[in-house]
């Protein structure tokens, strides 16, 4: 899903379980969680790139694929796709938008050169401090210790 999304230029954050593991924390996630650029640009590149992964509403009794309506607002767009579940957010705790969580970002890059935009770890445990969720308070410790790790390298 990575690979589709910056081929198409879209725009994102990777946050979540799977910017968790960017940051080598040692955790499974069965989803991958973005917030995009809300700017209609980017929401058609999304399109694009969501048409190639063959997402529809997991949700949803039928098979509705994503319009840009549903992509221009804050809310979470729950999606199956050809190569796992993608959740769109809008935004992200208390209403954060892509460009109020840019600064508590930064770029990594792969051995084949693509470049992603994560969430720093210090902001991820905040975010899950305040969700609350059991699921965020189970993996608190774990990103806790990998952040501990991380400050004695």
């Amino acid at each position: 899903m990575l690979e589709v999304l910056t081929r198409h230029g879209v725009e994102f954050i990777v946050v979540g379980g799977v910017c968790a593991t960017l940051h080598g924390a040692p955790v499974m996630t069965f989803d991958l969680d973005i917030v995009h650029h809300r700017s209609a640009d980017n929401i058609d590149r999304l399109i694009e790139a969501l048409k190639e992964l063959d997402a529809i509403f997991r949700t949803h009794p039928k098979r509705i694929t994503p319009k840009a309506s549903h992509l221009e607002t804050t809310g979470h767009q729950l999606l199956r796709t050809s190569k796992g579940a993608l959740d769109l957010l809008g935004s992200l705790d208390q209403g954060r938008t892509y460009e109020a969580l840019l600064e508590h970002t930064f770029l990594i890059e792969d051995q084949d050169g693509m470049r992603l935009r994560i969430l720093e770890l210090t902001e991820l445990i905040e975010i899950k401090s305040r969700a609350g969720r059991p699921k965020d308070i189970a993996v608190l410790p774990t990103l806790r210790a990998t952040l501990q790790v991380m400050s004695e390298e």
